[in-house]
Formats: C-alpha cells, sequence, structure tokens
C-alpha cells in the first residue's frame, strides 16, 4: 500500500458509526449515498424475491400488495433502528447488545403485527387465525430483521477497522515525517556555523568586501533551504544548482585549495531525491580533505544511471581515512567529531527508501575518500538543464 502520503488530521465526522468512518472504497466515499444504496436496493431485492417465491406457488398478483406493504413497513423501522444501533454501537458492550437485542425484538414484534393485520384484512374469509397468521409472519420477519442487523453491524465494524488501520498509517507517515524533519534540521546549524565563523572571521581582518559577499551567497542559500519542507523531494539538477551555491559560499573560504567537479548524466537530472541529501557528502569533503591539506583538494561528484537506479559518487583527494576507521554498512566514521553527515545521509535514505538503497563508503589504500549511494530512479515531470561538468 503506497505510501498514503500522512498529516491529515482526523475530523470530528469520522468518529461516528457507519457512513462516518474513512472510506475503504469509493463505494464508500460518500456515507450517506451509500447507505441510502444499500437500504433502497435491499429492500427492494427483499421484496423482489418474496414477490417471485409467491408467484412462484400459485399465488395471485394480489399476493404482491401485502409483500408491499411488508416491506415498506420493513423499510421505515430499519431506518429507525439505524439511529439506535448508530447511538449504541460505541457504548459498552452489555448495555450495546442487551438494547440493541431489545430494540430488534420490538420491531420484529411490531411488523409481524402489521404484515398478520394486513393479510387478515386482506382475507377475511381465510381459515388461518389472527395467532396463527402472527407467528408466521415472525419468524419470517425475525429472520429478515436478523439478517439486517447483522449486516448493519458487519459493516461498522468492518469500517471501524478500516480505520484504526488508516490511523496506524498516517501515524506512521508523520512518525517518519518528523524523523526525516529531524534529520534535515540537523544540518543547517552545522553549516551555519562553519559560515558565520568564516564571515566573523573575515569582519576581524576588516575584509568587508568578501564578507558581505559571503553573507550574500548564505542569505540565498538559507532562502532555498527555508522554502523547501524538509520532508521535500527536488530534483537531482536542484540538488546540484543548490551544491554549487553552497559551495560558492565555501570557495570564499578556500580559493584555489577548493576545486568542484560535476559530472552529472543528463538521463538523471530528472531524478528525485530528499531536499539536502547530498550536501553533507560535500561538506564532509570540505573537512577532512580540503582543510587540512595545503594544497587543497579535488571533489568529485558523478551521477549515473545503474540500472534501474540512480547511482550517485562523491570522491575526493584527501589523506583518507585510516583503516577501519570506517563502517561500510553504517557510514560511521571513527574521528572525532564527524559531525552529522555520513549517519545522517544513511538514515535519510533509509527512511526514503527503506531496503531499495544502497549506501558505501570507501577508503583508497594512497589517500581519498569515496562515498557511493544508489536509489531508484523517479523522474520528476520537469528538468533543469545544467552543466554536465563545472570546474
Amino acid at each position: 500500500m503506497a505510501t498514503k502520503p500522512a498529516s491529515a488530521s482526523v475530523s470530528a465526522s469520522s468518529s461516528m458509526p457507519l457512513f462516518g468512518f474513512s472510506s475503504p472504497g469509493p463505494f464508500f466515499g460518500n456515507k450517506v449515498r451509500a447507505f441510502w444504496n444499500l437500504q433502497i436496493l435491499g429492500w427492494a431485492a427483499w421484496l423482489g424475491l418474496r414477490g417471485v417465491s409467491g408467484l412462484a406457488n400459485g399465488q395471485p398478483f394480489t399476493f404482491l400488495i401485502p409483500q408491499t406493504i411488508s416491506a415498506i413497513t420493513g423499510f421505515s423501522l430499519t431506518l429507525i433502528l439505524s439511529v439506535c444501533y448508530r447511538a449504541l454501537i460505541n457504548r459498552r458492550p452489555i448495555l450495546m447488545w442487551g438494547v440493541s437485542f431489545g430494540l430488534a425484538g420490538l420491531a420484529v414484534a411490531l411488523w409481524a403485527f402489521i404484515d398478520a393485520w394486513v393479510a387478515q384484512i386482506q382475507n377475511p374469509a381465510s381459515e388461518a387465525g389472527f395467532t396463527s397468521l402472527l407467528l408466521g409472519a415472525i419468524y419470517i420477519d425475525a429472520t429478515s430483521l436478523g439478517a439486517w442487523s447483522a449486516l448493519y453491524f458487519a459493516i461498522n465494524y468492518f469500517l471501524q477497522l478500516e480505520e484504526q488501520n488508516d490511523r496506524m498509517l498516517r501515524l506512521e507517515a508523520q512518525a517518519a515525517s518528523a524523523q526525516l524533519a529531524m534529520l534535515r534540521y540537523q544540518l543547517n546549524p552545522h553549516f551555519l556555523f562553519n559560515t558565520l565563523n568564516s564571515i566573523s572571521t573575515l569582519v576581524l581582518l576588516k575584509q568587508s568586501e568578501p564578507a558581505n559577499a559571503m553573507l550574500s551567497r548564505l542569505s540565498a542559500f538559507l532562502r532555498y533551504t527555508l522554502a523547501n519542507e524538509p520532508t521535500a523531494q527536488v530534483t537531482l539538477a536542484q540538488e546540484i544548482e543548490t551544491l554549487k551555491l553552497y559551495l560558492d559560499i565555501e570557495k570564499m573560504r578556500f580559493e584555489d585549495r577548493l576545486r568542484p567537479h560535476f559530472r552529472i548524466d543528463p538521463a538523471v537530472q530528472r531524478a528525485r531525491l530528499p531536499s539536502l541529501l547530498l550536501q553533507p557528502l560535500i561538506e564532509n569533503a570540505i573537512k577532512y580533505a580540503v582543510t587540512p591539506q595545503e594544497e587543497g583538494a579535488d571533489i568529485t561528484l558523478s551521477a549515473q544511471l545503474a540500472g534501474q537506479n540512480v547511482r550517485i559518487t562523491v570522491s575526493d583527494t584527501g589523506a583518507g581515512l585510516s583503516e577501519g576507521s570506517v563502517d561500510p554498512t553504517t557510514g560511521a566514521v571513527a574521528t572525532e567529531s564527524t559531525g552529522v553527515g555520513l549517519a545522517n545521509i544513511r538514515d535519510r535514505m533509509a527512511q526514503a527508501y527503506g531496503d531499495q538503497q544502497r549506501f558505501e563508503v570507501q577508503s583508497g589504500a594512497d589517500g581519498g575518500f569515496t562515498v557511493i549511494i544508489e536509489f531508484p530512479f523517479q523522474p520528476d515531470g520537469q528538468v533543469t538543464t545544467i552543466g554536465t561538468e563545472r570546474t
């Protein structure tokens, strides 16, 4: 069942029994109309079966008159019972079943009395007495009314079960959404700390023009991130443009020491992915490859199709990490102050794609660090053109 979508609250009307619960299917989309459809069709079928049965047994056409009156009586009584059952269905079981059986018994008695009375009026010369007619009507009417009541309660409990399932799905979706939002919100403080620290340094060095330029780029980047919901998805093309905006800020700090490269297959530009999924990878590469080395490092991001998946690789030419310091499964890095980068991405991908994703980290023997992620290719309706490489 697709993830149904998840944030809508349950309205007050959804707590009403029968035709007030969430629709399990298109038939119950309009609860009032569904009730009347079932009521009218059900009693029309009841009348049709009684009429056909009587005519097949040699009854005259006048036999249809008391059957029609009986159907109208049953139809009216069940309308009254539906109101009573609706008021009782959420009560304690003892009260609900006790009163329901009592009401059904009264309805059967009234219905049978009317049937016997109409039959006696229509056939005054009949040898059958009123008591015989009443007993025969009680059997038929009790059976019919019992079947109607059983169907009523069965539909109610089915809809209640569907409502509970829908509510559980909504709660699970809301929990997943909240966790995704939490993971996204972890990114901004980490990035802001580094950027504001750089701006503070530029101000202390009285380099007002670079500081002002960095502030302008930071405001543009934050405007983009705040405009998107934490659980929103964007195209890969949009994500790359955001990374370029982020790198423009970092280039103010590192200048020629930071050398980014993008190699994006045009076929995957329309692929959708969680917003700001790749930014921590670039930030991680800057922190552990560019910052420690005087000559800086190259950071390469490539993306291409891998069967039905999108494969994105982020690699750098830094010193890499020592053997055993990286857990390829979780992405945990056994070094001090690793931030939220790799583990954050791993968690966000697990939330977004479940078992349909791949997350792998590699550290070369001669240096360098590589992160590979894969996720299902889900194209967007529009594509934003970007360059296939930027140096």
